[in-house]
């Protein structure tokens, strides 16, 4: 992908032309993009709630590394390499709870949850459980930068981005309201997933505008119209889309869920909906706040991961789950709604003519923000070091 059309993505969006169609169909940019965009950044890669218990193990993988979620003795959420410093083999397969100790299925070796190795069965021969030659100290498993934020795991592959609190400061500020206070999930029916024939960029930018809300969302945009929406643009970090009308009728008899307690007016009747770059698209209501993940898997298909949090444990329990379950149909809804214009687009992208499109000035501000983003990212220098370190 040639330097010049990235150069064309930046600037003033008024003359501005979007991303080329590289971007999404060639498989060495995405390949490229597993560095220059998601390795030198945070990224997300899960949700701390899946791994609720001391010595839960997640296993993930993003763009081909094999990462390992573990909560710790002290409630804490590790990320290491999934990865056994023996002979290299993945420690863990599937979600479980390892009481206290990950071992290996190979050999053996184990290690304690914070990623010490602990056990070296029979290295120095049979029946010795030891050799001076194999230092444990130096052999704990490669722990990765790691941050949860309103349950959301990021780590930094790279290990070269900023701290993750300079990363989140301005959406931590602008949703302090949210940010500060315990989300709590509501439970398998407040979880879904769907699998898009897609770039995953097209995800995210779809995601960010209002514009298309009269034509692809019509129910939606029945009682939170179009110009009910305001732009939210924050660059380099995030953009997205506000609604002054946020008021679903969920409960066949004025149900609803509890607030996140005392929140300032706009959040009466208002909601946000934005894109934090790169991978998570988000919502927060005065009532519930939902996450979407995207796992990047080829340059044309893309997972997108729903959670769904409450402002109180009571809203997870049994007599609210036809509420839940009004709130996730017409969240997944919304979503689907959304496939056939991300996958539409994709198609697009191999027509020979297609330049990567014109913005428009007023509608297309936010999407613009994460077009200039991404080709400031893939323009930029490829980040330094790989991020690992021994965990002890």
């Amino acid at each position: 992908m040639e330097s010049s059309a990235l150069e064309r993505v930046i600037g003033p969006v008024e003359t501005a032309r979007g991303l080329p169609s590289a971007a999404y169909i060639d498989p060495a940019v995405f390949a490229v993009e597993r560095n220059q965009v998601f390795a030198r950044n945070w990224a997300c890669i899960g949700f701390a709630k899946d791994i609720p218990q001391t010595g839960d193990l997640k296993p993930i993988e993003l763009f081909g590394r094999p990462m390992l979620m573990v909560r710790g003795a002290k409630g804490e959420v590790r990320v290491f390499e999934n990865v056994c410093r023996h002979r290299g083999m993945t420690l863990v397969g599937e979600a479980r709870n390892c009481n206290g100790l990950i071992r290996c299925p190979y050999h053996s070796w184990s290690y304690d949850l914070a990623g010490a190795l602990k056990a070296t069965p029979h290295v120095g021969g049979m029946g010795q459980n030891s050799h001076p030659d194999v230092k444990r100290d130096e052999l704990g498993l490669f722990a990765l930068r790691s941050h949860v934020w309103m349950d959301m795991v990021f780590v930094n592959l790279s290990g070269a981005a900023a701290p993750f609190e300079d990363y989140i400061s301005k959406l931590d500020r602008r949703w302090q309201e949210f940010s500060s206070k315990p989300l709590y999930h509501g439970g398998p029916d407040s979880s879904s997933s769907f699998d898009l024939r897609t770039n995953w960029k097209l995800a995210v930018e779809n995601y960010c505008e209002s514009y298309h809300l009269p034509w692809v969302h019509p129910d939606l945009n029945s009682y939170s119209r179009l110009d009910d929406h305001y732009n939210i643009v924050e660059p380099g970090a995030f953009s997205g889309q506000g609604s002054l009308v946020y008021n679903p009728q969920l409960g066949a008899h004025g149900e609803s869920f509890a607030p996140f307690g005392e929140l300032s007016k706009q959040w009466e009747t208002g909601a946000e909906y934005a894109s934090l770059f790169p991978n998570v698209l988000l919502g927060v209501h005065k009532d519930h706040f939902f996450a979407l993940m995207l796992e990047p898997v080829a340059p044309d298909r893309t997972i997108e991961h729903l959670e769904i949090y409450y402002a109180a444990p009571a809203m997870a329990a049994a007599d609210m789950a036809e509420l839940r379950a009004r709130n996730l149909a017409m969240w997944r809804k919304v979503f689907l709604e959304d496939v056939s214009v991300v996958e539409g687009m994709q198609r697009g992208r191999h027509a020979a003519g297609f330049d990567g499109g014109k913005f428009s000035p007023v509608m297309d501000v936010p999407t613009h923000c994460f077009h200039e983003w991404v080709a400031r990212q893939l323009l930029a220098p490829p980040p330094p070091g790989s991020g690992r370190r021994a965990a002890c």
